[in-house]
């Protein structure tokens, strides 16, 4: 005995109808249309958010808070320069962040420029950068050279 084509038909309870809810007391899904009496989920629009705990204090708010908290768009970042990178330019140039753009130095178009001194200074230059740590300064000046900060 095979099955025939006209012979299908959807399984038991398989197709419902939508309910159509305030449709009459009749049809059982009138007056409160399923929502029960009162409260917040039984008004218009009221959709409770599935963080809600009811009034108690969140759980975000109860968890004690650790680390640091730095606000990043409030944090001025540098484009880095080691002092040692500084002895491939020629003795008594000016040293612009356009000039180690060019050397390929630095690679970003970053806005600003920190020289750090990490390594030895051979050469004397004149560096104007956005900025530079204490050792920097007093290594670019030991060999008769300025820092200025742009």
């Amino acid at each position: 005995m095979s099955m025939k084509l006209n012979e299908l038909k959807p399984a038991k309870n398989s197709n419902r109808r939508r309910k159509r809810v305030g449709r009459g007391e009749a049809s059982g899904w009138g007056k409160t249309c399923g929502r029960g009496h009162k409260g917040q989920k039984s008004r218009s629009g009221g959709s409770i958010p599935a963080w809600f705990e009811g009034g108690q204090m969140p759980l975000v708010r109860r968890l004690p808070k650790r680390g640091p908290r730095r606000i990043a768009h409030k944090r001025i970042e540098y484009d880095i320069v080691n002092i040692k990178t500084l002895n491939c330019f020629d003795n008594g140039i000016t040293i612009t962040p356009e000039v180690l753009r060019q050397a390929g130095i630095i690679k970003s178009n970053s806005v600003r420029i920190k020289i750090l001194g990490e390594g030895d200074l051979d050469k004397q230059l004149t560096v104007r950068v956005h900025g530079f740590s204490k050792s920097a300064i007093e290594k670019i000046e030991s060999t008769g050279g300025k820092a200025e900060v742009v």
